[in-house]
């Protein structure tokens, strides 16, 4: 056999499939960006319970009518975001509709609610998980915030390996999750009666009677279940190829799996006859009903408040590409577009993890602080999300528009009505800071856009600009002494105009100093004008400054030589001038500014090189 033929063929991926093999399968998909859906089973149901046990047992017999209307919702969004997948393939979710079919401002303001959601998503995930955990172990409370900071430290970590890394490592603990609740609904629905029933202090109080107004707040209250149902449609780019049809069905499953988790536990509600109790879930006496107290309650319990814990990711797998967006289109500083070799949007992820953490601590990592906050923003943008596709199918009128209008209207209703009661119901409790960011930072958006603006206005983007031409320039090189840094930086200047002046501040009460200075000049000769400033204070900066901005010239280069150490150590060695002049210049004149750095090389690469 030859050697060619003995020869195994190797294949080295490309940067393109590389990139490729950091995005997001459908499975990956739901285990990186439906934590936060998956998780609000623990806390959805909880909040309608919570509404309807106003009106005592008669109240609580509606909590599956209510569940079955906000999972009709469920399947209303979920339908329309598939929709919305197809449509905005880069991303964006609302801020992308809405960009599109309804205005600038209107983008915004979308927008700004879903980076709200983000962060707040993040902080009540974490804030959750760590209650949960300190309910378990209270002698873990008093460290409840730095427990918070430090998942916040360790789901920030994950994500910037790269999201289809985090994918992975979350895959199997929503896994456990959904099996988990999937068990305790079937083992539930079998039984004649509970296995272990919570009884509830007797509390004296005046019951409600059934009405509008409370099943309207439980309704909303309880569509706090639907957050993060937009995640998948806001992270498009996250998957592979074919990423449409990927992100879809990750939409469709993620829509399948969280209806049928509601109504299931609204069932065995019923069913088991739960009431709210104190310092005990809902959830969690829903699981006791199915096991009792033996080991699946405790798995079932384990898994939730991992899955709580984790559910933050959700928000570092769509917030990066959502402020990548706001930066493409100039309302968000442009460094937020800029990607890490593992596809990894850095600065999004940074600042996603620095505004929950000042959260966290500004609460103290007080999970029923943060709540009140989070449903606002979420129903901001599904409200424009919707009304912007039933913009989109009305001007477009494709084959079969009607349906999906009524679709949409219909979903752009009942979200609308949702905000509108949420932000009445929750605004002493907190609900007034939603409605003072969201238009803050829609200014904030719309300053940064006219900066842009203004910029590629003096830049003339949009015109050809006329061609190049030679222009006589004068360079100004500031130098201490005659040396090789001295001979780097004027053959540099040399290279860059043909007039060069060089430029050395002295001191009246020097003039030895100032005398050696000028023989070396004059021996060295390398025929260029010096100028010598004299400043009887001894500064530099400021000499220079004043020469420069006294030069009757359209175009002045100043060229700072400065020593790169071979060591980093030895940057402290250093007096840092060239970093304070180079400051001073661009502050306060015209020129052009460039510094010089003559890089020195290892004592031992010098041995080396004399023969």
């Amino acid at each position: 056999m030859s050697l060619l033929s003995e020869r195994k063929s190797t294949h080295r991926p490309g940067p393109a499939e590389d990139a490729e093999r950091h995005r997001l399968s459908v499975i990956g998909g739901l285990a990186a960006l439906s934590l936060d859906a998956m998780a609000s089973v623990a806390y959805g149901p909880e909040a309608i319970v919570v509404v309807l046990a106003a009106a005592g047992a008669s109240g609580l017999g509606y909590t599956l009518p209510v569940t079955l209307a906000i999972a009709g919702l469920l399947g209303v969004l979920t339908l329309s975001y598939r929709q919305v997948i197809a449509a905005f393939p880069e991303g964006g979710g609302a801020y992308g509709v809405a960009k599109t079919h309804l205005g600038r401002r209107s983008s915004l303001v979308a927008a700004a609610s879903l980076v709200v959601d983000y962060v707040l998503n993040v902080a009540v995930s974490i804030a959750a998980g760590v209650a949960a955990l300190t309910s378990a172990l209270p002698g873990l409370l008093p460290y409840t915030v730095w427990l918070c900071l430090a998942v916040l430290v360790l789901v920030t970590a994950v994500n910037l390996r790269g999201i289809a890394h985090s994918a992975r490592l979350f895959v199997t603990p929503t896994a456990v999750f959904v099996f988990s609740i999937a068990a305790v609904i079937v083992v539930g629905l079998f039984r004649d009666h509970p296995v272990s029933v919570e009884h509830a202090t007797a509390q004296a109080h005046t019951l409600r009677a059934v009405g509008l107004l409370l099943l309207l707040r439980a309704f909303s209250n309880g569509c706090a279940a639907l957050t993060g149902v937009e995640a998948i449609a806001n992270a498009v780019p996250g998957f592979r190829a074919p990423r449409v049809r990927r992100a879809q069905r990750a939409e469709v499953a993620l829509g399948a799996i969280l209806g049928l988790m509601l109504i299931g536990i609204a069932a065995l509600i019923v069913k088991f006859h739960i009431h709210p109790v104190h310092g005990v879930t809902v959830l969690s006496q829903v699981t006791a009903g199915s096991f009792g107290h033996g080991i699946g309650y405790y798995v079932v319990q384990f898994a939730t408040v991992l899955l709580l814990a984790l559910a933050a990711n959700t928000s570092f797998g769509g917030m990066p590409v959502l402020a990548q967006l706001l930066a493409n289109d100039h309302n968000l500083p442009h460094l937020f577009a800029l990607r890490a070799e593992r596809q990894v949007h850095r600065y999004g992820i940074f600042f996603l993890t620095v505004t929950a953490a000042l959260l966290l601590i500004g609460t103290n990592g007080d999970m029923n602080t943060l709540v009140p906050l989070f449903a606002i923003g979420v129903f901001v943008g599904f409200t424009l999300s919707q009304a912007g596709m039933v913009r989109r199918w009305w001007t477009e009128r494709p084959a079969g528009w009607r349906p999906r209008a009524a679709l949409n209207g219909l979903g752009a209703l009942f979200t609308g009505i949702a905000a509108i009661i949420v932000t009445a119901t929750k605004f002493t409790e907190g609900g007034w800071l939603i409605v003072i960011a969201l238009p803050l930072l829609v200014a904030l958006m719309a300053i940064i856009n006219r900066a842009y603006c203004r910029i590629a206005d003096r830049l003339e983007m949009d015109r050809v600009p006329n061609r190049p031409r030679p222009r006589r320039a004068l360079v100004i090189v500031p130098i201490g002494a005659v040396n090789r840094l001295a001979q780097e930086a004027m053959s540099a200047a040399l290279s860059i105009g043909e007039r060069v002046v060089a430029l050395r501040v002295t001191h009246p009460d020097d003039p030895e100093d100032v005398k050696e200075f000028i023989e070396a000049w004059e021996r060295w000769a390398p025929d260029v004008n010096l100028t010598l400033i004299s400043d009887a204070h001894r500064r530099l900066v400021e000499p220079i400054v004043d020469y420069v901005r006294s030069v009757d010239e359209p175009h002045v280069f100043v060229l700072i030589p400065e020593v790169e150490p071979a060591h980093a150590w030895q940057r402290v060695l250093q007096n840092q001038r060239g970093a304070v002049l180079a400051h001073a210049l661009r502050r306060d004149t015209d020129a052009v500014v460039c510094r010089l750095r003559f890089r020195l090389s290892p004592i031992s690469h010098v041995r080396n090189a004399v023969p």
